[in-house]
């Protein structure tokens, strides 16, 4: 994109702020997201929405709108300042929607930029685990009270287990001798652990558990953290849909407790950060606990594990595959993730009782 073609797409918000200058943020993997400076606070964050992934980005944006609006509502009680500093605030098209689709088919999205915010894409210390549970908590219990029903699920089966089995098992059927061979550990590993890992999805299915607003891509990465590490609010919305409380709490589990990168090919390097588990789960049922069940706490470290197993089923289905789906830097790049995340699980089994 050409500074030309931003400020243009820009101006097709509802702002009456002057552009100065623009900087991408490189950080997520789906989006391309810019910081655009502008004469007059607040400045703006400018988003192309992925419409390869979003197959409805209007469904999409009325989603992240409804979210945001009912967090507003729900946090009646602070300053106009303070809201805008905890809940993120879209910005509507010259249109009146709260997209802008350009000439070349692409969705932009824009919300105003929340003032001297972070971000950790990894976790140091067990303060931010903490606040991290609080937020996702926060969240969580801020969005009870809102009927699932009324959002779109824009990714459909995005955490259904016996879907990704469906992937892995149609992929087995076609994969080539020597990578069947390669994985053949790990395939013995999700033949062991396929009942178990459908527990959450049963008692989902069975009603034992609710179904409720959930953001379903709770890495630490998507939470905002003031400068002196306590939390402001989650961002990234795009996937928030019908879900259960598991989803969100055992992927920031997955990102935040892992000692190494999540293609990290030394295992020894790969361990689960037991204390890093405690410090999240604790911020997050001080804001949460009241509002679940106590078949929702108990299965709060299945929780966990299920969400590594997910993506340790995803990466090694791919890699059956020939690598169709995730970016690949050479021939094993997705065998070393799958790798990755059953060492995860073995370390985290090794360490607690799941």
């Amino acid at each position: 994109m050409t500074e030309a073609q931003l400020m243009h797409t820009f101006d097709q918000f509802q702002h009456a702020s002057s552009y100065v200058a623009f900087n991408e943020i490189a950080s997520g993997h789906i989006n391309d997201t810019y910081l655009i400076k502008t004469r007059e606070e607040p400045h703006y964050i400018l988003q192309r929405i992925n419409h390869h992934v979003f197959k409805d980005i209007p469904g999409l944006m009325a989603n992240k709108v409804l979210i945001s609006e009912h967090l507003k509502h729900k946090r009646s009680d602070l300053s106009e300042k303070e809201i805008k500093n905890r809940v993120l605030t879209f910005v509507p098209a010259r249109s009146g929607t709260y997209y802008f689709k350009d000439h070349e088919g692409h969705y932009w999205n824009v919300m105003e930029y929340i003032k001297d915010s972070i971000t950790h894409h990894i976790v140091t210390r067990e303060e931010v685990a903490y606040e991290g549970g609080k937020l996702s908590g926060e969240f969580l219990r801020l969005t009870s009270d809102l009927d699932a029903s009324r959002l779109v699920e824009v990714i459909p089966h995005f955490h259904d287990m016996s879907f990704r089995f469906s992937q892995f098992e149609d992929a087995l059927k076609v994969a080539s001798a020597q990578r069947k061979e390669k994985a053949r550990t790990y395939l013995l590993k999700v033949a062991d652990l396929k009942d178990e890992m459908h527990i959450i999805q049963n008692l989902k299915a069975s009603g034992a558990i609710k179904l409720r607003v959930t953001h379903n891509d709770t890495k630490i990465s998507n939470a905002l953290f003031d400068r002196n590490n306590k939390g402001l609010c989650v961002i990234d919305t795009d996937t928030v849909m019908p879900g259960v409380v598991h989803y969100d709490f055992g992927d920031a589990i997955r990102t935040i407790c892992n000692s190494a990168a999540e293609d990290e090919s030394n295992l020894d390097l790969v361990h689960f950060n037991v204390a890093y588990y405690n410090a999240y789960k604790s911020g997050f049922l001080e804001e949460l606990e009241t509002t679940l069940s106590d078949l929702e706490i108990e299965t709060l470290p299945l929780a966990a594990k299920t969400m590594i197993f997910i993506m340790g089923i995803r990466f090694l289905t791919d890699y059956l595959n020939e690598d169709v789906y995730y970016k690949t830097k050479y021939p094993e790049h997705n065998l070393d993730r799958a790798r990755n995340q059953f060492k995860l699980i073995e370390s985290m089994e090794k360490q607690m009782k799941v």
